[in-house]
């Protein structure tokens, strides 16, 4: 079976969606980025080379006639969280263009089997593409290394640790998680991607372990038992990441951590240096 070389992004961002959009260019795949008529992100250069058309995402009949005269194989949303419900639209129109595969937006925590919040929705959605007889690839790649400044505080001058700080998570640099899922989506059989999850992990720590890179830096590590006002996410995620949560390897449905699932995927991209947060974060 021939491999996939056609390819369409929505949420083509600096943050992910254009990295991917960049590392399939890299591989000589054709790319349409799909672009809200609003979107900031169009002249970004990683998108150099891409086809960029804009679209309504609600307009389902718009979005397939795209797919369809760009001939797309495969769709990869990288939609922020708070445009999560336009994957549902996208994915009927993905449907209606006879797209064979659908990347959702996870790029995190596992959500199979998830109870709560994000984890519901994407978990949902993935019910949805199933329901639509679409197959679907999903990717758990841990927390991005170049996140971990925003959710310890370090903007404050201190890094800031929400309880012991021991337990162990998974983190992966954003450049490895686009290279890695532009390698796998060009170089497997479809047979190999279609319904299959990738758990990657480019390196292990704790945010005690982070903090100690830090300290180094001079920026002293604080253990506190809240943190700063406004700081919602980094409450809820520095919680999540206590209990054990924040590993790549966390069975949702056994509500517990199996380390190594955690870096199961990695072995699908033979050869690769994966970063270290050391490096990523220059400490």
């Amino acid at each position: 079976m021939s491999l996939y070389t056609s390819f369409a992004v929505a949420g083509a961002g600096p943050t992910i969606g254009g990295r991917i959009v960049k590392a399939l260019l890299e591989r000589g795949a054709s790319v349409v980025v799909l672009a809200r008529p609003s979107s900031t992100s169009i002249s970004s250069p990683l998108l150099e080379g891409a086809k960029i058309v804009t679209a309504d995402y609600a307009d389902v009949k718009a979005v397939a006639s795209v797919l369809r005269e760009h001939k797309v194989e495969v769709l990869v949303s990288a939609l922020a969280y708070g445009a999560l419900p336009s994957q549902s639209p996208i994915a009927d129109a993905a449907k209606e263009a006879g797209v064979k595969l659908f990347v959702p937006s996870e790029f995190g925590l596992p959500t199979e089997g998830g109870k709560g919040g994000h984890l519901v929705i994407k978990s949902q959605f993935a019910d949805y593409l199933n329901s639509l007889g679409i197959p679907s690839l999903r990717f758990y790649t841990g927390m991005f290394m170049e996140f971990i400044p925003l959710f310890t505080g370090v903007d404050t001058g201190k890094f800031l640790v929400l309880g012991k700080g021991d337990a162990f998570f998974s983190t992966t640099a954003l450049d490895d998680v686009a290279g890695f899922t532009a390698h796998v989506l060009t170089s497997l059989p479809p047979a190999k991607l279609h319904d299959a999850t990738f758990r990657i992990e480019g390196e292990r720590t704790s945010f005690n372990k982070v903090g100690a890179l830090y300290a180094s830096k001079n920026i002293p590590v604080e253990h506190v038992t809240s943190l700063p006002e406004g700081y919602v996410k980094q409450t809820l995620l520095q919680g999540l990441f206590e209990q054990g949560r924040g590993s790549s390897g966390w069975d949702n449905y056994a509500d517990k951590d199996i380390p190594e699932n955690a870096y199961s995927g990695n072995a699908a991209w033979p050869g690769h240096q994966w970063k270290s947060v050391k490096e990523v974060l220059e400490l």
